[in-house]
């Protein structure tokens, strides 16, 4: 029996989210939470024929802890959307307020579930999701993700447009770094199959990557971001997780995790400056982060260039996070 979570499953990312998990064969259970809406989410979703039962859960009567309860999984894709000209960053302070009240559910809760973060900015999300299970004692490094698989997603999409293929899901592009701007850093080199792009068009191809969900919030008109791309990325990424509890091996995805927790990680360490947490490729298993993938040993001068880049930013996105918890009151 598996159960998952969504937290935030009203909103523009939850909905979509959790259909697609509703269709999911691995799945028993589906426990929607949001401040608003999510019973009648719930009641929706709950006509599809699939197996897995649904409910809806709102913060009174305990709603949140009743929805935790026994998860195996947790998706997080809870607050506020991008606005036109508001950066990642910009959010912060709403959505790392709701990130740590929710982390907090899952440390007295469900402290031994796979918790996957949406909510920006990831780059600090995560972190502060860490400094909460470490002060309730329940940190394992191997089960809290940040999910950047839309940074996968779309460096798959653009770079099959750009070489004229069809299909882009034949391209296998490891993103390492962050999850905003240019914290985010496509290994273009090592893309499997191999692609050859330079000059101008490649400095086109990384920006495209490193600030796609621009594109979409300029063509929602600052009515709303990067939804449904995302829904599929977080369902991507969620799949992969449950194949791997099922046993299924060699499942890699491409998160942002806590490196020294994680086997491999102290090595992708060793080469970046100072920063404790990164998106890397994992491979996954039935305990979550089964070991990390150093990339960053072959990567070209050109991605050496954007790495340096990428790593001032993500410095000061992870500090301001902790900074964030440490110290400051406990959630109420």
């Amino acid at each position: 029996m598996v159960k998952a979570v969504v937290a935030g499953a009203s909103g523009g990312i939850g909905q979509p989210l959790s259909l697609l998990l509703k269709l999911s064969p691995y799945i028993d259970e589906l426990a929607l939470y949001d401040v608003v809406n999510s019973p009648g989410v719930a009641a929706d979703l709950s006509h599809i024929s699939t197996k897995a039962k649904v409910t809806g859960y709102l913060p009174a009567d305990d709603g949140l802890k009743a929805a935790l309860t026994g998860a195996d999984v947790v998706v997080i894709p809870a607050g506020i959307p991008r606005k036109p000209g508001m950066t990642r960053d910009d959010l912060f302070n709403i959505n790392a307020g709701i990130v740590r009240d929710l982390i907090t559910g899952i440390a007295l809760y469900a402290p031994s579930a796979f918790i996957l973060i949406i909510s920006n900015p990831v780059n600090s999300t995560v972190p502060i999701a860490a400094e909460v299970l470490k002060k309730h004692g329940v940190f394992d490094p191997k089960k809290l993700f940040g999910v950047t698989t839309l940074d996968v997603v779309r460096s798959e999409t653009f770079t099959a447009a750009v070489v004229g293929k069809p299909d882009p899901s034949v391209f296998k592009i490891p993103v390492v770094g962050g999850h905003s701007g240019d914290t985010i850093v496509p290994l273009l080199s090592l893309s499997e199959p191999k692609v050859e792009i330079s000059g101008s068009d490649r400095d086109a191809l990384v920006h495209r990557i490193q600030f796609g969900g621009d594109e979409v919030v300029q063509a929602k008109e600052g009515k709303g971001s990067a939804t449904l791309s995302m829904a599929h990325a977080g369902f991507r990424f969620v799949d992969s997780i449950l194949k791997a509890v099922a046993g299924e091996t060699g499942v890699v995805e491409n998160t942002f995790v806590y490196l020294s927790g994680i086997p491999g990680g102290d090595a992708v360490k060793s080469i970046i400056p100072g920063l404790d947490f990164f998106s890397v490729p994992v491979e996954l298993g039935p305990s979550g982060a089964v070991k990390v993938i150093n990339v960053l040993s072959q990567v070209s001068e050109y991605e050496k260039g954007l790495l340096e880049v990428a790593y001032t930013g993500l410095a000061a996105n992870i500090k301001k996070g902790v900074d964030f918890i440490v110290g400051a009151p406990e959630a109420k």
